[in-house]
């Protein structure tokens, strides 16, 4: 692992590919099979479970969870606390588990304490507004809050409004 920093606390899996410049902070677990990006900062207490797959320059920030079938593009900042599910149906045991995949295009932003249910796909520089809970896809440049959330605006790359919905 070329140009990465791992700090001493983190337990990253042997066969993880962490791609340079990217940083690992404190008690951070890294699961098998994981891919991570260039320069990602991957912060505290984060959790990445086996196979997921995490593009270039993202920031995964404190005590969020990235469980098996979750895919993140390029260019994605995850706010802290964010939870992100790949169950329909939790159960303690369920011999029919299956995992519903999740995909978070390029350039898109989760707020802190969002919960993702599984299933969905978050658009390219789409917003998600901190305390939401996306139950449904979210288009490309679209601003989404709320308990569901729901499209409030169009947004261009950099979060800018550029028109009501």
């Amino acid at each position: 692992m070329q140009d990465v920093f791992v700090h001493s606390s983190a337990h990253v899996a042997q066969d993880v590919r962490l791609g340079a410049g990217s940083k690992v902070w404190i008690n951070v677990q890294i699961r098998e099979d994981a891919v991570i990006g260039e320069n990602c900062i991957i912060s505290k207490d984060v959790y990445i479970d086996h196979g997921v797959r995490i593009g270039n320059r993202c920031k995964i920030q404190n005590s969020v969870s990235v469980y098996n079938g979750v895919t993140i593009g390029d260019d994605v900042f995850v706010g802290p606390n964010v939870s992100f599910t790949n169950d329909k149906v939790p159960r303690a045991f369920n011999a029919d588990w299956k995992i519903t995949e999740t995909t978070v295009e390029n350039g898109a932003s989760i707020g802190a304490n969002a919960t993702i249910v599984c299933g969905v796909t978050i658009g390219e520089y789409a917003m998600v507004a901190a305390g939401s809970v996306v139950t449904r896809d979210v288009a490309p440049y679209t601003l989404v809050k709320g308990n569901p959330a729901r499209p409030t605006a169009r947004i261009d790359m950099a979060g800018n409004r550029v028109g009501d919905l």
